[in-house]
């Protein structure tokens, strides 16, 4: 009879440095001498491994999938190493083992053996409230430890010296852990700070100049990339305050629709989120750079923030991305025509094209039927607006008084601005999954449309 079980094998870490290093391959071996010594037969399609995904989220490839198999009445029994490789918080380790055995799945531990007693019970689920207790423990006495090591001035609680500095540990550094300047760095830095700040370059030039003057990274590659210069000039450990606490994690807020291109389930339950500058801890490190040279360089970076639309490819479109779509909502952007659209001649002028009615970013249907316009015609009509509206300064005073009696109205007795905002919030939360709905094909064409419309009149009530 026992051939005739059907069996699997689940498997987790919790870090993509432990997938690198195979660690999982102990688990997933271990498991499947066990299944061997109970003398069973695994199927290669019953080895669920999620490899680098965190135990604190349920929300894991592999473990759906196995959630799913035993849902559907075919799986009785799965191994697992450990409770905390199943979940690593307690109620959801309760939540799947409740889940599966009233799925008739029976659940393996490698490390200990489940009981059928209420005594059984009581001991796994008071080691699970323990382990996630000390977990929760230790975390917190290493963020203390790190923030008052800080205040401190030790640099070892900074993950890492950047580009310029090389670390020194405590047992190479004579028990005390410190930054070195490495001069060879430290005069790339100095010149990408100078080109910035004095000759007010822009990060995408910084990095030709750097790749033809054959400026290699840390890593000896030739290309630099735009987001490492914007690092670097934004690093306060250049001007001798290196920063502890610029980011810290938080649950990651709920997504409508995956990322393009990326998983649907992510890796981990938190995320890095910046800090404000003023939670910063500061701790001294050898300067590069001077501090007026520094300050000089973020009022540029600045004001290249400001003025990045103007740049060649951003002004390109005068109306890109501020046109939207009346029938679907989407923006409008520019796209330019193809020699062979053109049947070889070349066009002094390029369309207007909403993002709806490309099919490829919708899993290959299209949401909006409207036509593309041309970028000349429609330029030209919303400029000669503009100049009319320019010509009427009191048409523009009119427009004013009555938007500001229509907020001091809403004020008065309306909704207020906070309830507006969480309403129309709501409405494009149900128009997104709206739209999934049809794109995923659960609901047809015809209910699609009307509800959508719904949507769009909401909206704009609003």
């Amino acid at each position: 009879m026992q051939q005739l079980l059907r069996i699997a094998i689940y498997a987790r870490v919790s870090s993509e440095q432990q997938a690198g290093e195979s660690t999982i391959a102990s688990q997933v071996e271990a498991l499947e001498a066990r299944v061997s010594t109970d003398e069973l037969a695994l199927l290669p399609d019953c080895r669920f491994i999620d490899d680098g995904y965190s135990g604190a989220t349920l929300l894991r490839p592999a473990l759906e999938q196995l959630r799913d198999l035993a849902a559907t009445g075919a799986l009785d029994r799965v191994y697992i190493h450990s409770p905390d490789r199943l979940a690593r918080r307690y109620a959801y380790q309760v939540l799947l083992i409740d889940e599966l055995h009233r799925a008739g799945v029976e659940i393996i531990f490698l490390n200990r053996p489940i009981g059928t007693s209420a005594e059984d019970d009581l001991l796994l689920q008071v080691q699970g409230m323990v382990a996630e207790y000390e977990r929760a423990k230790i975390m917190e006495r290493s963020r203390r430890g790190k923030r008052h090591a800080a205040r401190s001035g030790s640099v070892n609680v900074l993950s890492g010296a950047p580009y310029g500095y090389r670390y020194i540990t405590k047992p190479d550094g004579g028990g005390i852990a410190r930054y070195e300047v490495v001069e060879e760095e430290a005069q790339i830095v100095r010149t990408i700070f100078e080109w910035v700040g004095r000759d007010r370059l822009s990060i995408g030039e910084v990095c030709r100049r750097l790749r033809r003057q054959g400026c290699p990274t840390r890593s000896g590659k030739a290309a630099w990339d735009r987001t490492t210069v914007w690092a670097m000039l934004k690093n306060p450990a250049y001007r001798g305050e290196a920063a502890f606490g610029k980011t810290r994690t938080a649950p990651r807020p709920t997504r409508l629709r995956p990322v393009r291109g990326g998983s649907e389930h992510p890796r981990r339950a938190c995320g890095l989120f910046d800090v404000p500058a003023t939670e910063w801890i500061c701790v001294p490190v050898p300067a590069i750079v001077g501090n007026p040279l520094f300050e000089t360089v973020q009022d540029q970076l600045a004001e290249n923030r400001q003025r990045s639309r103007q740049s060649a490819r951003g002004a390109r479109y005068l109306l890109q991305g501020l046109v939207v779509c009346r029938m679907c909502g989407y923006a409008y952007y520019g796209k330019p025509v193809s020699l062979r659209a053109a049947k070889g001649k070349r066009r002094d002028y390029a369309y207007y094209r909403c993002c709806g009615s490309d099919a490829y970013r919708f899993g290959g249907q299209r949401l909006c039927l409207n036509a593309q316009i041309r970028t000349d015609r429609l330029d030209e009509a919303v400029w000669r607006e503009v100049e009319q509206l320019l010509r009427d300064p009191a048409r523009i005073a009119t427009e004013y008084e009555r938007r500001l009696d229509d907020a001091q109205r809403r004020g008065a007795g309306g909704p207020d601005l906070a309830a507006a905002e969480t309403q129309l919030a709501k409405l494009r939360r149900g128009m997104g999954r709206l739209i999934d709905s049809y794109t995923e094909g659960m609901i047809d064409r015809t209910e699609f449309e009307p509800r959508i419309a719904s949507f769009r009149r909401r909206v704009q009530d609003w």
